[in-house]
């Protein structure tokens, strides 16, 4: 990997816990503070905002597809249960349900195009 790779790679890493932080801070916050980025249902909010990260995780450490799912899943869980602390915020399973999906999907689909990208540069072009 070359000095652009790298530098990449840690500009991924960067985005992936800055974005783990946001959500985490969007989650905790008392709920006047939380942005609404659809005028729709928040459970698309929830599904993209933890499929991103999914995404972000697997551009920032490859390999460990295990290791990103249950980081990203965790965080949903860990977040999901903090709320029991935060005035005015409550988790409910369904919340957890949509943001564990998002987190999931985000992982595995970034890992399948991810995998296949690599595939192809260790390959090299066709003859």
């Amino acid at each position: 990997m070359g000095y652009e790779g790298e530098m990449l790679q840690k500009l991924f890493v960067f985005l992936a816990w800055i974005s783990l932080a946001y959500i985490a801070f969007v989650t905790l916050s008392p709920i006047a503070l939380r942005p609404i980025a659809i005028h729709n249902h928040p459970a698309y909010e929830r599904f993209a905002a933890y499929a991103i990260l999914g995404i972000l995780f697997v551009l920032a450490y490859p390999g460990r597809s295990w290791t990103k799912l249950c980081v990203v899943v965790g965080a949903a869980i860990a977040l999901e249960a903090l709320q029991h602390f935060a005035s005015g915020r409550h988790g409910r399973p369904a919340d957890l349900l949509e943001k564990a999906s998002g987190g999931s999907f985000g992982v595995l689909s970034a890992g399948v195009v991810y995998g296949r990208s690599a595939a192809s540069v260790k390959k090299g072009p066709p003859a």
